[in-house]
């Protein structure tokens, strides 16, 4: 299938470049893949779509304030280095910007702390070595910032540091929010509880890649980068015995669970995974997805076309564009059921 079939004009005053102050107060707009319906509703709606015995299923992953600006150790020049996934207690991946000035056993510095490029890899990213006693975990949480994604035109702030952020982040690793699940509050999780509904954590750490446009004609060309994940052997079991449906809640936690699929049922375990999902493949566990709305000519966007169809996402996104919603990371909301 071609990747010209997945492309949309986005008005750009459309992209949000902030978030809303309540969590849940976003709009949600909601896909019936049975009745090929479009509703309009508000976030906290999702209480009448999530019943009792159904599950909801979550991704703690944490996002760490990967992006780095650091100053070359002779000249002073500039250096941008995004983290990507640490290698060891000493070494690290990462984006380079300037990557041709940025040479190996060129020494960065960071405050007092130096890394040195070792080398630049096939995959585009670059391999480094922190010089210092500290590890790369520890340089990137102190000089590292909140790494919004490019089309926020604006330098994070303290906001920022809480609301891209899920409340129930708890393992550090991720370089990008899984953005679904920025609009759960607390309070929202509560009132889910109340209710017959089991709520499951799973792991997934939110690489680069994700959000990576697609550059080949054909999309079964593509190849994802590999991502972390974790299944606890009480999540495996709870989705296998579940009598209700499961609502995924993001991307990352789709790909995460149908990557631990054999023979119909979700194994336990943990791992590295570059599954990629694209029409027509068949979903062997997912039966709601809770997303947010996605850059064109991207995975994201090929994914839910492959759950709901290519003709009906995009309908949806051309009525979410005249109805002016929010889009992208700190925007509105979509469920498809």
């Amino acid at each position: 299938m071609l990747l010209s079939k997945f492309d949309y004009k986005l008005p750009k005053d459309l992209i949000a470049q902030y978030p809303l102050k309540k969590r849940e107060g976003a709009r949600l707009m909601v896909l019936s893949r049975a009745k090929g319906s479009i509703e309009e509703r508000m976030f906290t709606d999702i209480l009448e779509y999530i019943e009792d015995g159904d599950l909801l299923l979550l991704n703690e992953t944490k996002v760490i304030k990967a992006r780095m600006f650091g100053k070359k150790e002779y000249t002073g020049g500039k250096v941008e280095v995004f983290f990507i996934r640490g290698i060891d207690d000493k070494t690290f991946e990462a984006f380079i910007r300037p990557k041709k000035r940025a040479k190996p056993g060129t020494c960065v510095q960071f405050g007092e702390k130096k890394v040195i490029i070792i080398k630049h890899l096939d995959n585009g990213h670059t391999l480094l070595r922190v010089e210092e006693d500290i590890t790369p975990y520890e340089l990137v949480q102190s000089y590292g910032e909140v790494p919004l994604p490019p089309y926020i035109k604006r330098k994070p702030t303290n906001l920022d540091k809480q609301l891209y952020q899920t409340v129930y982040a708890k393992i550090p690793g991720a370089v990008a929010a899984p953005t679904a699940g920025l609009h759960f509050s607390s309070e929202l999780l509560k009132e889910l509880r109340k209710k017959e509904i089991e709520i499951l954590k799973i792991l997934l750490h939110t690489g680069p890649g994700t959000f990576r446009p697609v550059t080949t004609e054909n999309i079964e060309e593509h190849k994802m980068e590999e991502e972390y994940y974790e299944i606890g052997v009480d999540v495996a079991k709870s989705i296998n015995d579940r009598k209700g449906r499961l609502f995924a809640v993001g991307t990352t936690t789709v790909r995460a669970i149908e990557t631990a699929v054999k023979d119909g049922k979700v194994s336990p375990g943990s791992g590295w995974t570059n599954h990629y999902i694209y029409p027509p493949y068949k979903f062997k566990v997912v039966d709601c997805i809770i997303t947010n709305f996605h850059l064109p000519k991207t995975s994201l966007i090929i994914m839910v076309s492959a759950f709901a169809g290519r003709e009906f996402v995009l309908k949806s996104y051309n009525e979410a564009i005249k109805k002016r919603y929010r889009f992208y990371s700190y925007g509105d909301a979509m469920l498809i059921i």
